[in-house]
């Protein structure tokens, strides 16, 4: 696995944002917020974050979508950022877990902008939630982006990537349900997680297939139903989700429409680009994303 983090959190010129409410479930309570358009029929925009990435560290991107005429939804993951409360031994939570919090933010929007078309963005493990919330959901967005998301499949991998992945998930896996939680913060990767999150995550790689801890819902199934549009859009530089595991994650939904985008750094304006560094840098991707909206039920939506 790739030890880049996101350390080094930007503090850009964003957009004023205001607190649209609370989900809660058990006793995890999540904050949800929004940088809000004055027209309430404006496209919305729910940003679902990365495994161990606080939605705070997207507040550059947040700009830019916002400048772009968008409302903007960010909230943090179970145990991530203003979450609470954190991983640790005896709380419990998975992938499912994940996708019932994402409607929970979905029905909060809906009940604060019932005008508003609503979209999801998802960044790495963000957009296999978006994807997999909107497979179980149909019909509750009208679109889903994945940025820098792709399947953690070991197949999906080029060359060496496919062995370093697959043990690499699995000896995470394994010390999760060991310590009864993945204490990322000290191995510098993916944060604090639950370790039926990260089961969830390394039977995927494993597999290639979702079946989630706690959920009766075949996914796969599921996903091969979806029909709405679908953006996807690789980052050069992104060793944590190449091409190949994008393709193979966007694969999944074959009836979707699909299109397939490449980030790079001449189109982003910057001199590096990665996993997590494209969000310092995302004007151009949030032009796209914008421009996807607008064209999200028209024919040209297919790559």
């Amino acid at each position: 696995m790739d030890t880049e983090t996101a350390a080094g959190i930007p503090e850009p010129d964003a957009p004023a944002s205001v607190v649209l409410g609370l989900v809660s479930a058990g006793p995890h309570r999540i904050k949800v917020r929004a940088a809000q358009q004055d027209d309430p029929s404006s496209p919305v925009v729910v940003l679902v974050p990365a495994m161990g990435v606080p939605a705070r560290y997207y507040r550059p991107f947040v700009a830019d979508l916002h400048r772009q005429g968008l409302t903007v939804v960010t909230y943090d993951l179970r145990g991530q950022g203003e979450s609470k409360p954190q991983a640790a031994r005896g709380v419990r939570y998975s992938y499912q877990s994940l996708i019932d919090d994402l409607d929970g933010v979905l029905d909060l929007v809906g009940s604060v902008l019932p005008q508003a078309p609503r979209f999801l963005i998802g960044h790495s493990l963000g957009g296999q939630i978006a994807m997999l919330h909107s497979a179980r959901h149909q019909g509750r967005v009208q679109g889903v982006a994945l940025i820098a998301s792709g399947s953690v499949w070991f197949r999906s991998f080029p060359g060496y990537y496919k062995l370093r992945t697959l043990i690499g998930t699995q000896v995470v896996a394994s010390a999760s349900t060991l310590l009864g939680y993945w204490p990322g913060h000290r191995f510098g990767f993916g944060g604090r997680q639950a370790a039926g999150l990260m089961q969830d995550w390394a039977r995927q790689a494993r597999t290639s297939k979702y079946r989630l801890n706690g959920s009766t819902t075949d996914y796969e199934a599921a996903l091969g139903e979806m029909r709405m549009p679908l953006l996807t859009v690789s980052v050069a530089g992104d060793r944590l989700a190449p091409q190949s595991s994008v393709d193979h994650l966007a694969g999944k939904a074959r009836h979707a429409l699909r299109t397939s985008k490449h980030y790079t750094r001449d189109t982003s304006g910057a001199e590096n680009l990665g996993h997590f560094s494209w969000v310092r840098n995302g004007g151009a991707l949030s032009q796209w994303i914008r421009d996807w909206i607008a064209a999200a039920h028209e024919p040209s939506v297919h790559s």
